[in-house]
């Protein structure tokens, strides 16, 4: 099976580098035994590609970005850099990549292992078998809206939050597609009982019900949807909302798995052309120290293999290895577990590759 795809990887900052490198491994691993004809290329991002080059996002990077079939990236950021100008500090590198590609669904998973239950901050029985997607708005809303800045006083500033009606028809379609391949039931979630942009977004939504009569549409407003994720977080199949509520209910999700370090996910264009990152920062204060956990990374590659190239089953031979590492009672810094049984990240990433063997 040769599928000939160019893969970009943008390790970025903190421990970026560490984890893209046993995801690297596992691809790798993976091209090999189904003999696929990826090949793999590297460019610079974020704070490690503005101290090299002045730039977060350089020419070389976007220009490689374009081209490749998918990207991985690893994380950006960090305080080293919180005092740089708004337009230098490695984040503008990540939007700018979701704006210049038109990433605009972001697709997050929340999926408990059975050998995780103990790890999740919620009683077992609240988040045994849990199994979610949140779909957010990548590109629009308030973190693109314009006008955005502060005043000459320095005393005020301001953004925008804006939604036209093809934004939102077309995030919302997706979040109905994936409903219709899962469970059938779509949630909703907005602030429209005080966000105009919001009752649009309401209104939009149950305008393209009719066209999924299959799927449960429901609403709720996303204070109650925060809380409902830590309450009875299992009610949820699909969530779809806007970038920054998303951003917000994905995190919140992200930790009912045990640890974030646990969570992929995909940012696609139309085409499903997709970067791909694990939902964690690039945590520097463990960077360079092999504490990190590898496995949000090596999923995210997963994730790929499964929605950019439709390779299912090269895509669930990455999974069931992660379980089988997992079922065996390995474990990452980050998760609970034995002492003698916790690995740092690299002998992780060669415990997937072992069993993938």
């Amino acid at each position: 099976m040769t599928v000939n795809k160019d893969i970009l990887f943008l390790p970025g900052d903190g421990i970026g580098p560490e984890v893209c490198e046993e995801a690297k491994k596992v691809l790798l691993s993976v091209n090999e035994l189904f003999g696929l004809d990826l090949k793999v290329s590297e460019e610079l991002v974020g704070g490690d590609a503005f101290e090299k080059t002045g730039n977060p996002l350089p020419n070389q990077t976007l220009e490689a970005a374009k081209s490749a079939d998918a990207i991985l990236l690893g994380a950006v950021g960090g305080p080293v850099w919180d005092d740089l100008d708004y337009e230098l500090r490695p984040e503008r590198a990540l939007l700018g990549l979701r704006s210049e590609l038109d990433l605009f669904a972001n697709l997050r998973p929340a999926i408990l292992s059975k050998h995780l239950s103990d790890s999740s901050s919620l009683k077992s029985e609240k988040v045994q078998d849990l199994d979610l997607l949140i779909v957010r708005e990548l590109t629009g809303g308030i973190y693109f809206g314009q006008p955005r800045g502060k005043n000459d006083s320095g005393l005020s500033a301001f953004n925008t939050m804006i939604y036209s009606k093809e934004e939102i028809e077309r995030i919302g379609r997706v979040a109905f597609e994936a409903a219709r391949k899962r469970g059938k039931s779509l949630c909703s979630v907005d602030k429209a009982n005080v966000l105009e942009v919001s009752v649009l977004w309401r209104e939009i939504m149950s305008g393209l019900a009719s066209e999924y009569p299959d799927v449960k549409l429901s609403h709720m407003l996303v204070d109650n949807a925060a809380m409902q994720l830590v309450r009875e977080p299992k009610q949820f199949d699909v969530i779809v909302t806007g970038n920054l509520f998303g951003d917000i209910l994905s995190d919140i999700a992200a930790m009912l798995t045990g640890s974030i370090g646990m969570l992929p996910s995909a940012s696609l264009n139309s085409k499903n052309k997709g970067m791909y990152e694990p939902v964690h920062g690039s945590a520097p204060d463990i960077s360079g120290k092999q504490l990190a956990n590898p496995l949000a990374a090596i999923l995210s590659i997963a994730m790929m293999l499964k929605y950019s190239f439709g390779l299912d089953e090269a895509s669930l031979s990455i999974e069931n290895a992660i379980e089988e590492v997992l079922s065996e009672g390995y474990r990452t810094n980050d998760l609970e577990g034995v002492e003698e049984n916790i690995l740092s990240t690299s002998e992780m990433g060669n415990k997937i590759v072992e069993h993938l063997k």
